[in-house]
């Protein structure tokens, strides 16, 4: 791509163009991909979103990917941010520096997780703070709060012991009994 100058005489570059809008304000619409620095939606859809911040109100997306991500009453697939705020929304996988989340997560991998009334499959994070988060895995550094889980980090490394003691113990059981014979 040649390089634009604003004037031939003096050769100093003009600031580049950008195809990406500043802000983008949807409502009422399904659309594949958005791109822009604030992408706000209400009662609409998007496959991919990439912007430095998103807002969304009654919405859903596949994927999103910014700073941040802002949802309330919203469906979200993926989620790469550095902060995720969520209320009464769902995600299927949300990774990220902080995490704030009222509602529903698959997988929450954060440094930083504030769960308020959270149900999650997996969470993974240094740091864990909540007020009522019922999770079949949590994995954490420090865990402050009500924690209703069907397996912790104490839980999981005492369940991978036990596993590996048992598969052990069959694999020589079965070595054992039909392995060769000389």
């Amino acid at each position: 791509m040649p390089e634009r100058w604003s004037d031939p005489m003096t050769l100093e570059p003009t600031a580049p163009e950008t195809d990406q809008p500043q802000v983008a304000n949807l409502s009422q619409v399904d659309v594949e991909k958005v791109q822009a620095e604030l992408v706000r939606m209400h009662q609409s859809s998007a496959e991919v979103i990439e912007a430095g911040e998103v807002e969304l109100h009654q919405a859903g997306t596949l994927e999103a990917t910014a700073q941040q991500v802002t949802a309330h009453e919203s469906a979200l697939g993926l989620v790469e941010a550095a902060e995720v705020h969520m209320q009464n929304s769902g995600a299927a996988a949300i990774r990220a520096q902080a995490v704030q989340l009222n509602g529903y997560a698959g997988v929450v991998v954060a440094e930083k997780a504030e769960l308020g009334n959270t149900y999650a499959g997996v969470v993974v994070g240094q740091e864990v703070h909540g007020q009522r988060i019922e999770s079949l895995v949590l994995l954490a550094r420090s865990v402050d709060g009500e924690v209703k889980t069907v397996l912790d980090t104490r839980g999981a490394i005492l369940m991978g012991l036990v596993g590996g003691l048992f598969a052990g113990l069959m694999f020589l059981l079965t070595r054992a009994l039909f392995g060769r014979k000389s």
